[in-house]
């Protein structure tokens, strides 16, 4: 009987051990890894919270792929009718062929088809590019939130509102590495937010404009931690131990 608990005492003895082991490199890890680095890229500037940049509202709507167009050329009803850009951005356009229309605004492309058909087919060509539907305008949402995926930017107005729409923070959620994405004036830039402090009051919630990029990082010290506790039995105070150690 004796023998059987000196057993058990050893195998919890080993246990403890293990997991001190465990929490100290978790610690370890986290103070030597520090932040990922962000922003890197020449073309990408990294900003704080209160200089990430608004989009410009004056910027014109684009065109986009599998878009259904409606183009006029005025005089000329064999050349006018509708047009769906393909997977790639382009249309088939009587006469010059395919067309490159994607990322260009309706007046651009009206513009190319105008130049493509001036001389050579029509004399003084008059075009006019309409899309045929209003412009889904969404926000998307990636990372560490329950349920990833696109949401229309009406409801998804501030960071907040924005991953509460997509199920809230996921379990390994790290709520200080948030990264907005947005361009401007053809510029990239990244902002990066702490949600948790956001969510006390400590910072603004930030607006949130159609187009942007939200992607919640990862902690990857609270994974590493469910994979060790899997293997291991804990009493609580080592659990309140570990739980420290990784926020």
């Amino acid at each position: 009987m004796r023998s059987g608990l000196q057993t058990k005492d050893k195998m919890t003895h080993f246990s403890k051990s293990f997991l001190f082991a465990a929490i100290a490199a978790l610690a370890l890890a986290g103070c030597a890894g520090g932040a990922k680095p962000v922003g890197l890229a020449s073309t990408v500037e990294l900003v704080d919270l209160t200089t990430l940049p608004a989009p410009d509202s004056t910027a014109p709507r684009t065109i986009g792929m599998q878009e259904q167009l409606e183009i006029t050329v005025y005089g000329s009803e064999p050349l006018s009718g509708t047009f769906l850009t393909d997977s790639e951005g382009y249309i088939s356009y009587p006469l010059v062929g395919d067309l490159y229309v994607s990322g260009k605004s309706p007046g651009q492309a009206a513009k190319m088809i105008a130049d493509r058909l001036r001389g050579e087919f029509v004399i003084d060509p008059q075009v006019n590019v309409r899309p045929t539907q209003a412009q889904a305008l969404t926000v998307s949402l990636g990372g560490e939130v329950a349920n990833p995926g696109t949401y229309p930017a009406t409801t998804s107005t501030s960071l907040l509102r924005a991953i509460n729409n997509a199920g809230g923070l996921d379990e390994y959620a790290k709520s200080d590495d948030v990264l907005v994405m947005r361009t401007v004036n053809e510029q990239r830039y990244i902002g990066v937010f702490n949600i948790e402090a956001i969510k006390r009051g400590n910072y603004a919630d930030p607006e949130i404009y159609p187009d942007d990029v939200v992607i919640v990082g990862e902690s990857a010290a609270r994974r590493r931690l469910d994979t060790i506790l899997q293997f291991i039995p804990l009493v609580s105070t080592t659990a309140i131990l570990l739980e420290r150690v990784i926020r």
